[in-house]
């Protein structure tokens, strides 16, 4: 299974009701190999037309985010929903509708194998907490916040919280701490890029790569 198989099996799924209004399903879109997802609610309306996640007006303040505080480009990232069809009126998901079409989100997860997932707003947040066995409240008590999900024995995903950016298109107030909640996200990004470097210098033998002291003792002693 890859992520083309899984967006044509979501563009032929019937699971709930939805697929009688939809113009297009909306699988997701991006690096099949992104450090870093985000997960939004649903498509809307320019979504649904397009049959591309975030296209509309949160779409283009997303899109700024990651541009121009992460430094990373939207084909960097990978972006989807945890249900891929536009609800009518796009009014929220139901619980029905989110456990249908929640699968394709874990199967494209267990796939790209992303070290941070960003959830958007209260209804992708409260999914991946209950993949992590944690009880969720409301997005305004765990935004800004860094988890940990352990996903398997050998597998452990950062999981960041914030607000979806429609939220800060309705209340102009919000943008700003989106914006913060996005530099933190970058530091995460900084943060897990700069292990990786240091765990790959240690094992190409690198010059920079760290030395325990028996190292250090032997290396100072050959001349």
């Amino acid at each position: 299974m890859d992520l083309q198989e899984i967006a044509e099996q979501v563009r032929n799924c019937r699971k709930c009701d939805l697929w009688k209004a939809r113009k297009n399903a909306v699988p997701g879109e991006g690096n099949p190999h992104a450090e870093i997802m985000f997960v939004g609610e649903a498509p809307g309306e320019n979504e649904d037309i397009e049959g591309k996640p975030f296209v509309g007006a949160a779409g283009k303040l997303l899109t700024k985010l990651i541009t121009e505080v992460l430094g990373l480009k939207r084909e960097d990232v990978f972006i989807t929903n945890v249900v891929k069809c536009r609800p009518p009126q796009n009014r929220d998901p139901t619980e029905e509708e989110i456990t249908a079409c929640s699968p394709y989100l874990r199967m494209q997860i267990d796939i790209i194998k992303p070290k941070l997932i960003v959830t958007l707003g209260r209804h992708s947040t409260s999914y991946l907490f209950s993949l992590m066995g944690k009880s969720f409240s409301s997005i305004t008590r765990v935004r800004g916040k860094e988890f940990e999900w352990k996903k398997d024995d050998n597998t452990v995903v950062k999981v960041f919280p914030t607000y979806h950016p429609a939220a800060a298109l309705y209340n102009p107030n919000l943008r700003k701490t989106l914006e913060d909640d996005f530099r933190k996200i970058k530091s995460i990004l900084t943060t897990t890029t700069s292990s990786k470097r240091v765990t790959l210098e240690y094992f190409m033998g690198g010059e920079n790569r760290p030395r325990d002291k028996g190292e250090e003792s032997n290396s100072h002693g050959v001349q």
